[in-house]
């Protein structure tokens, strides 16, 4: 998998043999989409507004840290949000499955208990998503966040936003396999807004807005104690760990705040064992807030968690503000 993403991102002519399968991976998805909205399949529509936030890319965008940063203000603005998540990687003996900062990732998958965390927010995970959005309903939530729910059209929703990697862009421009595209560019067009973690560098079909991460603070896995950015509690040379869509971001965090460390990439989702933490050296280990929920049951005195946060531009809080006031 990591072969085929860097020949994504580099142009690389050996993938575009792939090309017949591209072409049937477009048609499969076009046709799936003129379904939902030819009425041919059922689209759920729910008592109260749906705010899908998702992605047109394969990988990590910054998605669930806007997620997190968009429920808390919804919360700050009256409403009762609740957040509804496939919960990719976990499996569960019955859906809807409530889920909180306590539950296991083995049931819930990693971001939907990173995101109760940060939140503490409802979360309800479910493959079948308006079920999600009933049991959420049922507990008194006036406002749904569908995380990574964008190709996901049995769930009807009022307002699309779609997060964009900007260091990475949209690769070759692509669909799967010979691209990072999980549906064609012009997807875009009906999407109402287009989020840019970073400086994206070219213009979309949409409303574009942009937003940072910004490191908040380190936390020690054993008691969740948090130590502010400028106060690291750590010295010295440390382990990196970084089971995520995008690794290199999380490195390049590091980098910047001067932090000397020897980089353990891992697979998107991971699932984390108590060897995993485990070194000579006894060196300190740090790693993302989503692979810390996996690690918090076995983590040692040594393991730190850098917790991000997204910071969107004040130009996209008042076009959700003004958009909220339509729905």
């Amino acid at each position: 998998m990591r072969r085929l993403e860097q020949a994504w991102y580099s142009d690389a002519r050996w993938v575009k043999l792939l090309t017949p399968l591209e072409r049937l991976y477009r048609t499969v998805v076009r046709r799936r989409r003129q379904a939902f909205q030819n009425g041919d399949r059922e689209v759920w529509h729910a008592s109260v507004p749906v705010i899908v936030v998702g992605n047109i890319t394969l990988g990590g965008t910054g998605k669930s840290p806007l997620v997190a940063w968009l429920g808390r203000w919804l919360r700050d603005q009256g409403w009762h949000p609740g957040i509804i998540a496939r919960g990719y990687g976990g499996h569960a003996s019955r859906y809807p499955l409530y889920v909180d900062e306590t539950t296991d990732t083995a049931y819930a998958g990693d971001e939907p208990v990173m995101l109760a965390q940060q939140t503490q927010l409802p979360v309800a995970v479910d493959p079948d998503r308006p079920r999600a959005a009933r049991k959420l309903i049922a507990a008194g939530c006036d406002i749904l966040l569908s995380d990574d729910g964008l190709q996901h059209f049995p769930l009807g929703r009022d307002i699309e936003l779609v997060v964009v990697d900007g260091q990475k862009g949209f690769g070759n421009h692509r669909c799967l396999p010979v691209g990072p595209l999980r549906e064609p560019l012009d997807r875009l067009a009906d999407v109402d807004a287009v989020i840019t973690n970073g400086d994206l560098g070219v213009r979309v079909p949409a409303s574009q807005y942009s937003m940072t991460l910004v490191p908040h603070a380190w936390r020690h896995l054993n008691d969740n104690v948090c130590y502010s950015i400028a106060d690291r509690p750590f010295s010295g040379r440390v382990h990196a760990l970084a089971g995520i869509g995008n690794p290199a971001r999380f490195f390049g965090t590091l980098e910047r705040l001067g932090v000397d460390f020897q980089r353990h990439p891992f697979p998107d989702h991971y699932r984390f064992t108590a060897q995993d933490l485990r070194f000579a050296d006894n060196r300190p280990v740090v790693m993302t807030a989503k692979d810390a929920v996996k690690c918090r049951r076995f983590a040692n005195e040594r393991c730190w968690a850098l917790d991000i946060e997204a910071r969107p531009e004040a130009e996209l809080i008042e076009w959700l503000r003004q958009r909220l006031e339509t729905l």
